[in-house]
């Protein structure tokens, strides 16, 4: 028995040992992992950009909605944007003899026929749909201009585009995380939760606002995005919206984006809440108030983080992924 005993002990105390040591290393694992986080990776510029309001997804009577070309660019001039993309499905609509009434006009299109919408943004030429939604996304890159994927979650089944879809398609540049006519439809105007599982994948792609618009009395003013372009040139507020230098937005307006190695600090008067978002949707953070600042702790497994703001009613401003380098 005393034999017996004290093989029991040595056991153990061998097992404690290990469960010492295994501790530690992963103490020390966590503490390389932390270490190696050193900062937020932001899309957005200290100083020196404009900010331009612009929507990206309008209708005319050269497709399916309810005024013709210059009179829904006179509608939006009269509501204070900056830019406006008239995208009429499979059709290119001419604007470059439009009057602009003071904002920049960019060439595009929605491709819809034959598989699930999307934007072409900045086109040069016109682009065909087909089936193979992959060589639609390949000629709009070769064109020069940037791929949006279309209201994901509208219809009765929310799936649009389905998660699959998005996953295993490569080379657009965002999708429509609020898009203002499907409130009057079957489905959902929002795609927050495909965006954040998206990205949790480690897909880099940004979130857009857009209306929609096909009747501007009902329509026009939803959503849209607010981007930091070097300029009102088609190029730069195009180029902007490739690199995400911009947010989406149905009424919040941000003021200051900073951020400093692992902590963004944020302010948007109009907000009356903001949430901060982490892989597939957590929310890490609620703060009441028109200022934010949140600092990511290392070594808790995340690998981005979002900001969203609240305001009165229903407004929201959805900024883009920071990812945790």
């Amino acid at each position: 028995m005393r034999l017996s005993n004290r093989v029991n002990r040595v056991v153990c105390v061998a097992a404690v040992l290990g469960a010492c040591l295994a501790a530690g290393n992963a103490a020390a694992q966590d503490s390389a992992n932390a270490d190696a986080v050193k900062h937020l990776s932001s899309t957005y510029v200290a100083d020196g950009d404009t900010w331009l309001r612009g929507n990206i997804h309008t209708h005319s009577t050269e497709s399916d909605g309810s005024l013709p070309p210059q009179e829904v660019v006179n509608y939006y001039a009269k509501l204070g944007y900056d830019f406006l993309m008239i995208s009429d499905h499979e059709k290119l609509t001419p604007v470059a003899g439009l009057d602009g009434k003071g904002m920049t006009l960019i060439p595009g299109s929605e491709i819809s026929a034959k598989g699930q919408h999307l934007l072409h943004v900045g086109a040069n030429t016109h682009v065909l749909p087909d089936p193979d939604r992959q060589k639609v996304l390949d000629l709009i890159k070769q064109d020069g201009g940037i791929a949006v994927m279309n209201h994901p979650n509208w219809q009765a089944s929310y799936n649009h585009c389905s998660l699959e879809v998005l996953n295993t398609l490569q080379g657009y540049t965002g999708i429509e995380i609020f898009n203002g006519v499907v409130v009057y439809l079957d489905g959902s105007e929002l795609a927050t939760d495909k965006w954040d599982r998206l990205l949790a994948k480690g897909r880099r792609i940004y979130g857009f606002a857009t209306d929609d618009c096909h009747n501007p009395e009902q329509h026009a003013g939803m959503g849209w995005v607010m981007v930091q372009s070097k300029s009102r040139a088609v190029d730069d507020i195009v180029n902007a919206m490739r690199d995400g230098r911009f947010y989406a937005s149905t009424g919040v307006a941000f003021e200051m984006i900073k951020v400093d190695g692992l902590t963004v600090t944020v302010r948007a008067a109009n907000a009356q809440r903001f949430r901060v978002c982490a892989d597939n949707g957590k929310v890490l953070k609620m703060a009441d108030g028109p200022d934010l600042q949140y600092t990511v702790k290392p070594g808790k497994g995340l690998t981005y983080i979002r900001i969203e703001g609240y305001g009165p009613g229903e407004q929201t401003a959805w900024l883009q992924p920071m990812f945790i380098e």
